[in-house]
């Protein structure tokens, strides 16, 4: 669970900025999404070879002559 301590001299717009950026870090919201629905075991595979795959697409560059100075 994050916490956040409240400084005296600190706004609460400051504070919950902290509050969100610790939770952003700690992965607590991707978790969240992950678990709202159940998804099957080869869904699962599925979608992290579909990830894998794009990960590894790289756009094809135009070969270049080389440079003679």
């Amino acid at each position: 669970m994050s916490e956040v301590i409240i400084h005296d001299d600190e706004s609460f717009e400051r504070a919950l900025k902290r509050f969100k950026k610790k939770c952003e870090k700690a992965g607590i919201l991707a978790d969240l999404r992950k678990h709202r629905h159940y998804e099957k075991p080869s869904e699962r595979r599925k979608r992290k070879m579909a990830a894998a795959r794009r990960k590894n697409r790289r756009p094809s560059r135009p070969s270049r002559p080389p440079r003679y100075a």
